[in-house]
C-alpha cells in the first residue's frame, strides 16, 4: 500500500492528485505546518532523513523527491498510462519537463518566496528574480502555446509535476501575464481527479 506523508500546503498535494487520477489505493500520514515558521514538524525526519515533504512509503519503502516519486508511481504502478511510449520522442520530452519543474522552474519562485519577507532589504535582488521569473514562466507559456497540455496531447505526469509551478506563479499574482498557462492551470484544476485529491487532502492554499 502507498501512503503520502502529506504535509499542508506542499508539493504532497499533487502526489495526491496522480495516485487520484491513476485511480490507485493510498492511504493518508498527515502533517501540520508550524503556524509561524511555516516549516514542516520534526515528525516528518523519522519518514525521510530530510524532514521535507512529498515523501511516500510503498510497503514501507521510502521515496523522496516529487520528479522521482513521480516516475516511481507511473513506472511501477500505471501500468502505461499517464507517460509517454519510452521508445518516442516524446518520452524524452517529458523526461526533462519532470526534471525542469525542480531543477530550474522552482529556483526564482522560492527566491521570490524568501527575498520578499527580507522588505527593503531583499530590494536590490528583486529584479534579478522578476527577470528570471519572467524568463521561466514565459518559457512555459512559449511551450503551452496550442497545447491542453505539456506533452502529447493528454495529461501526463509532466502536467502534474509543472502544476505546482503554476499554482505559486498564481499566489504571487504572476499569471495575469501568461493566458496558456493560466488557462492550462485551471484545465488541471477542474478535472476530477484534482478535485477528488482536494477533498482527501485538505484546504490547500495554492488552489486558485
Amino acid at each position: 500500500m502507498i501512503v503520502v506523508h502529506h504535509l499542508n500546503d506542499s508539493r504532497s498535494q499533487r502526489i495526491l492528485w496522480l495516485l487520484e487520477e491513476l485511480g490507485l489505493p493510498y492511504e493518508i500520514e498527515r502533517y501540520q505546518r508550524d503556524a509561524k515558521t511555516r516549516l514542516a514538524p520534526p515528525e516528518l525526519k523519522a519518514v525521510s532523513p530530510l524532514g521535507k515533504s512529498p515523501v511516500i512509503t510503498d510497503d514501507g519503502k521510502p521515496v523522496i523527491e516529487s520528479g522521482a516519486i513521480i516516475d516511481y508511481i507511473i513506472r511501477r504502478h500505471g501500468n502505461g498510462r499517464l507517460q509517454p511510449d519510452p521508445a518516442t520522442p516524446a518520452y524524452d520530452e517529458y523526461v526533462q519537463w519532470l526534471h525542469y519543474a525542480e531543477g530550474s522552474a522552482m529556483l526564482p519562485l522560492m527566491l521570490h518566496l524568501y527575498v520578499s519577507r527580507l522588505g527593503e532589504a531583499g530590494a536590490p535582488l528583486m529584479p534579478r528574480i522578476e527577470s528570471e521569473l519572467a524568463n521561466h514562466l514565459g518559457h512555459l507559456e512559449s511551450a503551452l502555446q496550442g497545447r491542453e497540455y505539456l506533452v502529447g496531447g493528454e495529461l501526463t505526469g509532466a502536467d502534474v509535476q509543472m502544476s505546482f509551478v503554476g499554482e505559486l506563479a498564481g499566489r504571487y499574482n504572476k499569471r495575469a501575464g501568461f493566458p496558456a498557462m493560466d488557462a492550462w492551470i485551471r484545465r488541471l484544476q477542474a478535472r476530477p481527479a484534482y478535485q477528488a485529491a482536494l477533498e482527501r487532502g485538505g484546504p490547500y492554499a495554492f488552489a486558485q
